[in-house]
């Protein structure tokens, strides 16, 4: 690959699973679920730019990735679209990568469908915006026409009339309203969320083939199931937390294998962080809890930047105290207000004598038990 082009994001084609539209299409996503801790690349229609993510680790959105890699070309497959758009493609966004998925076509000249069909098209969709949608598409159907034969070609164009319908329609769906009084009922949304979900699932029956419903949203749907009934699980008051984390591990094992080995992996390196919180929270020192990091698998020299931070607040806490004990002298010292915001941002400068610390300090301020006074003493 040449340094122009990287890819445009890892090769994701799970990010936006249908679950994350029938949240927002249920008109829930903001009522349990938080907003995601990073951006996410969405393939869903732009009313589902509010992607979510869980409170629980169960209901985690899959991100199953080929590490950025094009998908190699099946022995079916012999016409296909290039790999970039060049060192100046027609959106800014666009430069410097390579395009997600490809259109191919197979030694009968007939178009092949899979989920690099749908990273393709979402590629050019996603551009709208930094182009105009005119300009996106004409960009699908130039490259369609030049890269296959003409009966792959119009079957791609078909397809892709198919697809904005499919988007079109699940906007529609992402408008629905909830009963304003029951949606603070959680049985309620739960019961929203899969009907939501089964909504999504007759539009793409209806609007799709068979056969190119499941090479565009298969594995997806597979892992919204999976993440409605690991809900389901965990809101069982019945079970014991054993008699839970089996059950889980079950519905994991019915995933298709790409997204379990991907799943399993998620949980195990949060579970991993979790042990790594935990030791840090129990260490007596920055020293203590990088030797506990090192024990729990962490490479030596990861752990030797995380005592360093460590060692950095500590110092910043001790200066901390020392700052806060002056500041309160101050506001007890009957400045008018003018004079007492002059000194305490000199105070500031002179105890802390880095932006990064004199913004940790500003937070600090703003914490209702910090040990500052809200007030002058009287």
């Amino acid at each position: 690959m040449s340094p122009l082009n990287i890819p445009r994001k890892y090769h994701l084609p799970f990010l936006m699973t249908g679950l994350t539209l029938a949240l927002v299409a249920a008109g829930i996503a903001g009522l349990i679920l938080q907003p995601p801790a990073q951006p996410r690349f969405q393939s869903e229609p732009t009313a589902t730019s509010q992607a979510v993510s869980s409170k629980t680790e169960t209901t985690a959105i899959a991100r199953v990735k080929s590490e950025g890699a094009r998908p190699e070309p099946g022995p079916q497959t012999r016409y296909t679209t290039p790999e970039s758009l060049g060192a100046d493609p027609f959106a800014a966004s666009l430069r410097g990568t390579d395009i997600d998925g490809q259109l191919a076509a197979d030694a009968n000249g007939q178009l092949v469908v899979n989920q690099s069909t749908r990273d393709f098209f979402d590629y050019f969709l996603n551009a709208i915006g930094d182009s105009s949608a005119e300009e996106a598409l004409a960009r699908i159907r130039a490259l369609a026409r030049k890269s296959l034969p003409p009966a792959a070609a119009d079957q791609a164009m078909a397809l892709l009339d198919r697809y904005l319908d499919y988007k079109r329609q699940a906007v529609i769906l992402g408008n629905r309203a909830l009963d304003p009084d029951r949606q603070a009922d959680p049985d309620y949304q739960i019961q929203m969320f899969h009907q939501a979900l089964q909504d999504l699932k007759r539009l793409r029956s209806e609007v799709f083939s068979p056969a190119t419903h499941q090479a565009f949203f298969g594995p997806e749907e597979a892992y919204d199931d999976y993440t409605l009934a690991s809900i389901d699980i965990q809101r069982r008051t019945d079970l014991s937390v054993n008699a839970r984390q089996t059950l889980l591990a079950w519905q994991r094992q019915q995933l298709p294998p790409q997204i379990r080995d991907t799943e399993q992996r998620l949980v195990s390196q949060q579970k991993t962080q979790q042990q790594r919180q935990a030791a840090m929270a129990n260490a007596s020192s920055p020293e203590d809890a990088g030797e506990r990091l090192i024990a729990s698998g962490m490479d030596p020299n990861q752990a030797s930047e995380v005592v360093g931070y460590l060692r950095e607040r500590q110092q910043f806490d001790r200066r901390y105290d020392e700052f806060a004990t002056e500041l309160n002298q101050l506001k007890g010292a009957g400045l008018a207000p003018g004079d007492l915001q002059t000194r305490k941002a000199q105070l500031l400068a002179s105890y802390f004598d880095s932006e990064q610390t004199r913004t940790w300090a500003r937070l600090r301020m703003l914490d209702p038990t910090s040990q500052i006074s809200a007030h002058p003493a009287q």
